[in-house]
């Protein structure tokens, strides 16, 4: 059967009013208007579902059964708009975030948290993966934005800039023959290398930037985790290649030092991506302002 939802909601007004003339008022339309569209229903359906010998109006068994599964639909649907305006209010709900390691907890982190405090009842669920796979992610829909390195490619994604970070290479007092002056990249290269792996855009933008200067980029070990690259440069491994921010306070320590080349360094730009003809919910664009 493919009867018109109308009908049932003239029905369900009917049975819920005990009245056929105050439905009508309810409904803004005309007592005739109801009666015809009852008799309209019962056609379809096959069977009666009023008693018409007074002026009450009383329902049929069969009536009385397709009221309780209507009146559950019925309700089902006050309870759906009142969940939407919950989420429309902020009241309830969730945000995905596909973001790396790095940059969730030396920049996103703060305002994950001044984000909890206000809306405490909005669920904040953290996807962390590499820039090509938060991509990929985002792309299947399993969550509603990512914090990445820019540019991203693909004209499926919206990118907004948020930040731009600093990557440093750092090393222990292994290496202090290279403390206090500016080496080349050719000199750095000389020595053995901590890097995250190619795939990484991390990595992508240092073995753009040694092709520039005519050099390939070679390090000697290749590691997932940012944290493991300051610790594998803590005990002396090599020159790792790390975010500012994560070395910041091993330099301060004495335990590391900056080594600086002649050559600038590339800046990177990490900024917002989201899906172009996706729409964001409320408490996702929410974040987003409190972001920028």
């Amino acid at each position: 059967m493919d009867i018109n939802f109308e009908l049932y909601k003239i029905f369900y007004y009917c049975c819920s009013n005990k009245s056929f003339s105050t439905a009508a008022k309810k409904l803004f339309i005309s007592q005739s208007a109801v009666s015809q569209s009852i008799k309209q229903l019962e056609t379809q359906l096959g069977v009666t579902l009023f008693f018409r010998k007074s002026r009450a109006i009383q329902l049929t068994s069969e009536g009385e059964m397709l009221f309780s599964y209507v009146s559950q639909a019925f309700n089902f649907l006050k309870t759906a708009e009142s969940k939407l305006q919950e989420l429309e209010d902020l009241k309830s709900g969730e945000i995905r975030i596909g973001v790396s390691d790095s940059i969730c907890k030396y920049f996103v982190m703060p305002y994950i948290k001044n984000f909890g405090l206000l809306y405490p009842q909005i669920a904040i669920k953290v996807v962390n993966r590499t820039t090509p796979q938060l991509l990929e992610v985002l792309k299947n829909g399993m969550v509603d934005m990512v914090i990445s390195t820019l540019p991203v490619n693909g004209e499926i994604y919206s990118a907004v800039p948020f930040i731009t970070v600093d990557d440093i290479f750092v090393a222990s007092e292994k290496y202090s023959g290279l403390k206090g002056r500016e080496i080349s990249l050719e000199e750095l290269n000389t020595n053995p290398l901590v890097m995250l792996p190619p795939d990484s855009s991390t990595r992508k933008a240092i073995d753009a930037f040694f092709a520039r200067h005519g050099l390939a980029c070679s390090p000697e070990i290749e590691l997932e985790s940012l944290d493991l690259l300051v610790e594998f440069a803590l005990i002396g491994t090599g020159i790792a290649y790390v975010l500012k921010n994560s070395a910041v306070e091993h330099i301060k320590s004495g335990q590391l030092f900056h080594i600086k080349t002649m050559e600038e360094l590339p800046q990177r730009e990490v900024g917002i991506v989201t899906m172009k003809n996706v729409m964001l919910s409320k408490a996702v664009k929410t974040f987003i302002d409190i972001l920028l």
